[in-house]
């Protein structure tokens, strides 16, 4: 197994443990929404607090519903990584086709074959490097 393998091995079951390790243990078990965000855990120890307390402002929109909510959430969530997926996607892909155009250009005369080009010269044809 290389290195890499055992790392991602490794990752997958801390981050399995993360996700189980709560619900076997049975934490939040005494309380009312046992795994309620920290907005409401905020909200609700502030007005325990100070129960005066007038917020600074109110929500744009407020979701008819706690599934809407969490919904809203979950899509918000997978558009951000998508862009992180995206950006670091695009990112490798360059310097991979930069390392593959130098390592063509060293093996055989400075020529560049059309697959590792960045300049999108059709399939099968050879670029000389300026």
């Amino acid at each position: 197994m290389s290195r890499n393998a055992k790392i991602n091995t490794v990752l997958l079951l801390l981050v399995a443990a993360l996700a189980v390790l709560p619900l076997a243990l049975g934490l939040g078990d005494h309380k009312k929404e046992p795994f309620a965000g920290a907005d409401a855990e905020a909200e609700t120890a502030i007005t325990e607090i100070k129960p005066d307390y007038k917020p600074w402002f109110s929500p744009l929109y407020e979701p008819p519903s706690g599934e809407i909510e969490s919904a809203l959430f979950a899509l918000q969530a997978a558009l951000g990584a998508g862009v992180l997926a995206y950006y670091f996607g695009l990112h490798r892909g360059r310097r991979q086709g930069a390392e593959r155009a130098r390592a063509a250009g060293d093996g055989d005369g400075g020529r560049v074959s059309a697959g590792d080009a960045a300049d999108g010269a059709p399939s099968g044809a050879a670029t000389e490097r300026s």
